[in-house]
């Protein structure tokens, strides 16, 4: 299946590569097993002298290439894994770009919630339909009055994008009513 959605994801100018163990990685592996043996060997010698006149050729001639191989092993090694780990950032990307699907556009105009029952959230500020997922499981939400919302304080969601509500057939009042002007004199 993965082979399948590489090929799907490279484009016809660069086919698909089989993932292959790269050469670097196994310079370096060969040369930390080539120094460990050689380490090895120089310390065998080293060990069976007695004079240090006589260990310094195991030392010259083992001891030291082999930590000289032990280090470029480690140096390859360290590039070949960011190599490796390059390659699979860009397999994946690859991936992720072809495998995303173009969006519709009925697909982007499409409703969150399409409920008609608006709900508020007590110390919210914004009004939502009852089947947003804003507020579709709140216990505390509570139906929304077109008193509140015509007075402007709270905005609509812009998940659910809920309509505005009718405005009241009359505006509340906040002082006491007002006496009819008298009619002029004739």
């Amino acid at each position: 299946m993965r082979t399948a959605q590489t090929a799907q994801a490279a484009d016809a100018s660069h086919p698909p590569r089989p993932r292959t163990a790269h050469p670097v990685l196994w310079a370096a592996l060969a040369a930390l097993a080539g120094g460990a043996v050689l380490c090895v060997l120089g310390w065998y010698g080293v060990s069976g002298e007695r004079f240090a006149e006589r260990q310094l050729p195991y030392l010259a001639s083992c001891t030291v290439p082999g930590a000289a191989l032990i280090v470029a092993g480690a140096v390859l090694l360290t590039h070949g894994r960011s190599a490796l780990a390059a390659a699979r950032v860009e397999e994946l990307y690859g991936l992720l770009v072809a495998a995303e699907p173009a969006m519709s556009p009925e697909r982007l105009r499409a409703p969150v919630a399409s409920s008609d029952e608006l709900l508020t959230v007590p110390g919210g500020t914004l009004w939502h339909r009852a089947d947003c997922p804003l507020a579709a499981d709140r216990p505390e939400a509570a139906p929304a009055d077109a008193v509140i919302l015509a007075r402007g304080t709270l905005a609509p969601c812009p998940i659910c994008e809920p309509p505005r509500p009718a405005t009241p057939s009359e505006p509340p009042t906040t002082g006491p009513p007002t006496a009819p002007e008298p009619a002029p004199e004739r």
